[in-house]
């Protein structure tokens, strides 16, 4: 074992963030910690750090073993260019490589003893240098760089240059190159484009060999490198084996066996207590006895608590007022110049009404700049017609802070109605008193949940989501999906999260500097696509089209994404139609229910035989609704 926890406690006040932690970590493990914004993992990273004493139970790691740590505030020197500071970590091979060249050079006039003992000292030094990676650790540096996103250009730039964001790069490099034996990461992810992130995943997969603890929302990360998932959940720690998606499903049947214990105990118990009620009012000597002997025997259960899971969102479709054509976006030739820089150019985009849109590339590639080419109404961008667009840019501007969640939404949508409001926000996961905390009481999160629900309550059919999933933690990610999913509307999205593009694209537009290539089909699509085609050899040929792939499997392949698409969007519209089939079905059986519930058709022999004709039929009908809907949502397309 590297590192265990035992009984570790925290609390802040009267509110305990923590009770009784306890894991292990093994070497070369490499494991998440999970739990909804505020659960208490930071908290938990300080006290393995040493930053913050816990209130009771202890910390082991193992002897000799070194521990690194990606802080918010990295130590660096800003005097350093990158490659500097990359190799610093390095520091002692610079000296035992300085240290043997001088040495050479010595040897150079050197004889006898004296060059026997110096040729002993150099073999030393440079089997000791060998040993060490020191004929590796500069080009180690330079794959690191470029792995995470620097330019071979951008190497030599200074680090009092740098953003907040290639800062901490440059710090995550550092701690990958002195390979501690205990790596702690609190969103690695976070500033990387998905091609930094894929290179990430495959030097942990690869390269690294140490042991790593992880907080990440990023669970298509997750999913890719770790083989534990340690989940804080109301203060408790409960480690799950597997990947993120292994712990979603074991964390689901333990729900479902916790709930049945626990309603099998409660049943035993009314059972139990209805028995004693009974013996207490025969009120005889014998029945009074029994009825305290299983008092006594009652009051010894170990009573189970009641399994909370997490709260469950509202199923709202969320329509726009008004409809728009078929054709919501067309962009023809787009580029983009700022100075003597194109970003891009010879960018084509169709986007259909209805379509969840994906829109990815590097880091500074143009996307949100092509957001704001759409929204500005730029000569290449054609909107259709009644296109209404809506743009959500992680401001989250409100002008009065103290108002409540609830009082933003009413103020902003004076014609809803009260259930109306506490519905939508529900779908947003805003349930019963969240709905009157102030803005200003609000996490980034959780505003950015009411910057969303606004815009979709809003007057437009066309969402342009820049990084929607910034600062949400895992189960408020998986409420936006659900959201995205089931609105009626048209999406764009600009996004790294793999795991919520999978969840929700039906269609992606890589965007490139020489075009935007699109991949009919969510990120898993898009990835095995990657592989079969080149892409990146594709992008940068002769003008850059992608209509310039060779006219053999690719075209074919063209033809059959096309047709898929048609099939994707003639199932979802079918799938819709059944939804609201069955929504008017089941409030038609209710109505016959209530009709049923009359007096005047109640004691009328005909009547109600008529009425619960009407009835059966109606259930009739809903059961085949029913089935279809099952079929076609299960289907394979």
């Amino acid at each position: 074992m590297i590192f265990s926890s035992k009984d570790i406690s925290l609390s802040f006040g009267a509110t305990q963030i923590l009770k009784n932690i306890s894991f292990n970590l093994a070497s070369k493990q490499k494991a998440g910690l999970v739990g909804v914004n505020g659960a208490g993992k930071t908290s938990l990273f300080k006290i393995i750090l040493g930053e913050q004493p816990a209130d009771s139970g202890e910390i082991s790691i193992a002897k000799g073993a070194k521990i690194g740590h990606l802080a918010q505030n990295m130590d660096l020197n800003l005097q350093h260019t990158i490659s500097e500071e990359l190799l610093s970590v390095f520091a002692h091979l610079e000296q035992l490589e300085e240290d043997i060249r001088t040495l050479e050079q010595a040897m150079a006039s050197q004889e006898g003893v004296t060059l026997e003992k110096s040729m002993s000292k150099y073999a030393k030094m440079t089997h000791e240098f060998e040993n060490a990676g020191g004929y590796e650790y500069k080009s180690r540096v330079r794959g690191v760089a470029s792995g995470l996103g620097f330019l071979p250009n951008e190497h030599e730039l200074p680090i009092a240059q740098l953003s907040g964001g290639q800062k901490t790069r440059v710090g995550l490099g550092k701690l990958l190159l002195s390979k501690p034996d205990l790596l702690l990461l609190d969103e690695p992810t976070n500033h990387l484009d998905i091609g930094a992130i894929g290179w990430l995943e495959d030097y942990f997969l690869r390269e690294y060999d140490g042991c790593v603890l992880i907080i990440s929302h990023d669970r298509y990360f997750l999913d890719k490198v770790v083989k534990k998932v340690i989940e804080i959940e109301r203060g408790v720690a409960k480690s799950y084996n597997g990947n993120y998606s292994a712990f979603v499903e074991q964390k689901t049947k333990d729900l479902e066996i916790a709930e049945k214990h626990y309603a099998n105990q409660q049943r035993d118990i009314k059972k139990q207590e209805e028995s004693i009620a009974l013996l207490k009012s025969f009120n005889r000597e014998k029945s009074l006895k029994r009825a305290r002997s299983k008092e006594k025997q009652l009051a010894k259960v170990e009573r189970l608590d009641a399994p909370q899971a997490a709260p469950s969102p509202m199923r709202l479709a969320l329509s726009p007022k008004t409809s728009s054509g078929n054709d919501v976006l067309r962009i023809k030739n787009a580029e983009k110049i700022f100075g003597n820089r194109k970003l891009f150019r010879n960018v084509d985009v169709a986007i259909n009404k209805g379509e969840k849109v994906a829109l990815i590339g590097e880091n500074g590639i143009g996307k949100t700049t092509l957001f704001k080419m759409i929204i500005e109404g730029d000569n290449a961008v054609m909107l259709g017609s009644n296109v209404k667009i809506g743009y959500y840019d992680q401001t989250l501007k409100f002008d009065d802070l103290e108002k409540t969640v609830f009082m933003e939404v009413s103020d902003n949508f004076p014609r809803m109605k009260n259930v109306e409001i506490r519905n939508a926000l529900a779908a947003f996961l805003f349930i019963g008193d969240d709905v009157f905390k102030p803005i200003s009481a609000l996490s980034g999160g959780e505003r950015g949940r009411v910057a969303l629900a606004k815009l979709m309550l809003s007057d437009v059919n066309f969402l342009l989501l820049d990084e929607p999933t910034n600062h949400l933690d895992l189960f408020s990610k998986e409420i936006l999906e659900g959201v995205v999913n089931t609105y009626e509307g048209t999406v764009l999205y600009i996004s790294h999260d793999r795991y919520f593009i999978n969840n929700t694209a039906d269609k992606i537009y890589e965007l490139t500097p020489n075009c935007a290539i699109s991949y009919l089909g969510n990120y898993d699509y898009y990835t095995e696509k990657q592989m079969e085609n080149n892409t990146s050899s594709i992008a940068g040929s002769t003008n850059g089209h992608p209509q310039d792939i060779p006219e053999t499997s690719n075209k074919q392949s063209y033809l059959e994404q096309k047709e898929q698409q048609a099939k994707i969007r003639q199932t979802k519209a079918r799938i819709q139609k059944l939804e609201k089939m069955i929504e008017e079905t089941e409030i038609s059986i209710a109505a016959q229910d209530e009709i049923l519930s009359r007096e005047d058709i109640a004691t009328n022999a005909e009547a109600a035989a008529k009425e619960y004709a009407a009835k059966t039929e109606l259930e009739e009908r809903l059961h085949h609704l029913l089935e279809e809907w099952e079929e076609i949502s299960l289907c394979d397309i």
